[in-house]
């Protein structure tokens, strides 16, 4: 596969700013930033050469060097030989691949340990952009009766598989967003879910706060992080909008998480 290495000069006052930055670029496609370089497959810097351009341009901090073509190499068993099998609590060990979690980010922290403390025996539960599938495969551990985890990146689909067979546990890993799943009908039980989890930019969880909301047994709960504290007032508004009753605000250093319960 053919990659790009984009040369950017950062320099930002706060560590937020830096990964509000990084966020934006993987929203355009960037597989991986190493320091001051951030690598992105050429067929999607065609496509949105223009819109990181613009972003550095807009981002005060942040200085566009150069880019160029990087020689053909295995790029992901390069990856993969930097970033070993990591070890998580309850045995849980995870091959991360360029799948986002692998389960030391501050989000994905905040979401481990509350699922630590939860007891999620005979639950359904739902991992929205699984990712690795760290959270699915922690929910599973932790007695969830039945788990669906979806992720619109094929490469992260086939990654939380392979993480899925790993640690031994049955998950229902599928490639699509929600609107192509079986929230409900499928499933046979009405609202389905009694957990469900979704670590993603705060836009997309705007988007689809309806989708959880009725999917959701009565009583049933909605964690939500990957977001600043910012951006909370737009999420608790959403979700009480939809009968989604705010429970906690947790934070992990700049990055929050929000837990909701279904009226």
């Amino acid at each position: 596969m053919q990659y790009h290495v984009i040369h950017i000069n950062t320099s930002f006052a706060e560590e937020w700013q830096k990964d509000l930055f990084e966020q934006q670029l993987f929203d355009l496609g960037c597989d991986t930033i190493d320091g001051n370089d951030c690598y992105i497959q050429s067929e999607l810097w065609l496509q949105h050469a223009d819109e990181i351009k613009s972003l550095c341009t807009a981002t005060e901090g942040a200085t566009l060097l150069s880019v160029e073509k990087c020689p053909d190499e295995n790029w992901n068993a390069v990856w993969e030989a930097e970033h070993p099998i990591q070890e998580l609590p309850l045995g849980v060990k995870i091959i991360p691949h360029c799948a986002f979690g692998a389960g030391h980010h501050e989000t994905t922290s905040l979401l481990i340990n509350t699922l630590l403390s939860t007891d999620l025996t005979g639950k359904n539960v739902l991992d929205h952009g699984t990712g690795t599938g760290v959270l699915a495969i922690f929910a599973k551990k932790l007695g969830a009766r039945y788990v669906l985890a979806n992720d619109i990146d094929d490469k992260s689909v086939e990654n939380a598989k392979e993480n899925a067979a790993l640690n031994n546990v049955e998950i229902d890993i599928r490639l699509g967003d929600l609107s192509s799943l079986p929230l409900r009908e499928g499933l046979g039980l009405g609202p389905s879910f009694h957990l469900i989890l979704a670590n993603i930019h705060r836009n997309i969880l705007l988007e689809n706060m309806p989708a959880y909301a009725s999917s959701l047994v009565p009583g049933g709960e909605l964690w939500l992080s990957g977001f600043y504290a910012s951006d909370c007032p737009a999420l608790i508004s959403s979700a009480e909008s939809h009968s989604l009753h705010h429970l906690a605000t947790l934070s992990n250093g700049e990055w929050h998480m929000l837990r909701f319960q279904k009226q």
